[in-house]
């Protein structure tokens, strides 16, 4: 059985004096979050004119076909490279929570897409191996995963180019993690309006904010790297 041991323990009165300031610092980030939302919400939108066509389980579609109705469209981009067995266990760990999202984000206006490089086959056969229900695309014979900023050469990883993130990050493997945020008005024209790489993911994932309420946090601190201790959940 594990444990963990008491860093300070006092008298109800005094954390209760100490929960009340870190409330105060607490809404002090709610607001500067809402504040940031309004202005990702302001940044102006770029056309998107390239005809995407996705391999989907029964048939292609294309970019405009995964808004399926609606007029805005989130893509998680999901790092399973083509030569890959089994996608990422990290976009695995994001993904878990992805399935009962859909009829919240339905009755605002937004579809949900995750999109990956793997031929559709390999899709498929993961997805049945995790039980999810979301729908899941390949780009394999698009530029979409490059043109999102996801997708690297063999020249740009052995050189440590920074690609990633908005060019501000090298990357280690030829497929990325991130977040894409599309809008479709009533003539059909499509705009990219928003992306998010890196740390910026943190967001999508509710196990990292439930693990940041507990005293040991995260616990990744010693790991050889961030998130060495993630499994594909049917492997813990």
């Amino acid at each position: 059985m594990s444990g963990i041991e008491a860093r300070l323990v006092v008298p109800r009165a005094q954390w209760l004096e100490a929960r009340k300031k870190l409330m105060a610092r607490e809404k002090e980030l709610t607001r500067l979050r809402e504040e940031l939302a309004v202005q990702r919400r302001a940044l102006p939108w770029v056309r998107v004119d390239e005809s995407y066509v996705f391999d989907a389980p029964q048939r292609k579609e294309s970019l405009a076909e995964l808004f399926a109705g609606r007029g805005q469209l989130l893509v998680y981009h999901f790092m399973f490279p083509p030569s890959w067995g089994e996608a990422c266990k990290s976009c695995s760990f994001w993904a878990d929570g992805f399935d009962r999202l859909g009829a919240h984000l339905n009755a605002r206006d937004v579809s949900l897409a995750v999109v990956s490089k793997a031929p559709i086959a390999k899709l498929e056969a993961f997805r049945e191996r995790m039980g999810w229900s979301f729908h899941w695309v390949s780009s394999q014979a698009s530029d979409f995963n490059r043109d999102f900023g996801v997708s690297f050469s063999a020249e740009e990883l052995a050189e440590r180019r920074l690609v990633y993130n908005f060019g501000t990050l090298p990357f280690g493997v030829e497929e990325a993690p991130g977040m894409s945020v599309f809008a479709k008005n009533e003539r059909g024209e499509i705009f990219h309006t928003y992306s998010c790489y890196s740390r910026g993911l943190d967001i999508l994932n509710p196990t990292y904010h439930l693990l940041d309420l507990l005293p040991k946090g995260r616990d990744e601190a010693g790991l050889p790297y961030a998130m060495a201790w993630v499994r594909h959940r049917d492997r813990y």
